[in-house]
């Protein structure tokens, strides 16, 4: 038995969350460093309070982005119909967008992981 789909309650920007988040890590990371070495911390100073702020902002992102892929991964397996998804139907449709949705937050991960490294390799502000 499956559920009928209501493509009226159907939204694109699930499919876009996961690359808004990265865009919003990246944002934050990126200001919270260029704030810190222009106001705060001297050119050889540590930067061991804006790499714990990184770390933070990653672990955040990298939630939201897992909660994302994880909503993209159940509309991915809605119903119970064999491969491929490639008709002309509701449920189809929306399998697509749950595959996709779920691909976007793998690369937005992969992205958020690349954003944060710089953390690691960066020791003062010159």
């Amino acid at each position: 038995m499956t559920s009928v789909l209501s493509e009226r309650r159907e939204s694109l920007w699930v499919l876009v969350a996961s690359p808004m988040i990265w865009a919003a890590h990246f944002l934050v990371c990126y200001c919270t460093a260029a704030v810190a070495c222009a106001k705060i911390i001297p050119p050889n100073g540590s930067l061991w309070k804006v790499r714990v702020a990184i770390a933070i902002y990653t672990g955040i992102a990298l939630l939201g982005v897992a909660a994302v892929g994880w909503h993209g991964l159940a509309r991915h397996r809605f119903g119970g119909s064999s491969l491929p998804h490639d008709d002309d139907s509701p449920e189809d449709r929306h399998r697509f967008l749950g595959f996709a949705t779920m691909l976007l937050s793998g690369l937005s991960a992969v992205a958020i992981a690349y954003a944060a490294l710089a953390a690691l390799f960066i020791e003062s502000c010159r």
